[in-house]
């Protein structure tokens, strides 16, 4: 399985009066690394969308080692995990860039709907992604 990686420095605005990094944002965080995992392989989520296409989280954890403060430099990898019909799992990774020091490991669930809320079956309107999750993932 591959992976695709975003480094970034931690904003003031993400962080508490501790200067570490608040919780909420290692969410978003791996919506960045996500977002570019499919962008590296000539997708994006723009694409989808205009094409009908959503791909709401439907679980999201993580488990936090270290905190990350403010003007780390920070690298979150994103990979991956598993691709089935009605499911599409996502691993995260967030590690200082400078030392590899791992700070947060997450998962997130998706599937693919329709704006009506309906699953789409991407193997009929995306053949070409389906074969590319079917590569990195457990078919």
């Amino acid at each position: 399985m591959t992976s695709s990686a975003v480094e970034f420095r931690v904003r003031y605005a993400e962080t508490d009066q501790m200067a570490v990094v608040h919780h909420r944002n290692y969410f978003a965080w791996f919506e960045m690394a996500r977002t570019e995992w499919l962008r590296q392989r000539g997708h994006s989520y723009g694409e989808l969308e205009k094409d009908g296409i959503l791909m709401p989280v439907t679980e999201v954890n993580a488990k936090y080692h270290a905190s990350a403060r403010y003007e780390d430099l920070v690298r979150v990898t994103a990979r991956v995990a598993s691709f089935n019909k009605v499911r599409l799992i996502f691993t995260y990774e967030v590690r200082l860039a400078e030392t590899d020091q791992l700070l947060c490991t997450g998962r997130t669930e998706h599937t693919f709907i329709n704006r009506d809320g309906q699953v789409v079956r991407l193997h009929r309107t995306h053949p070409e992604l389906v074969a590319l999750l079917a590569e990195e993932g457990d078919a």
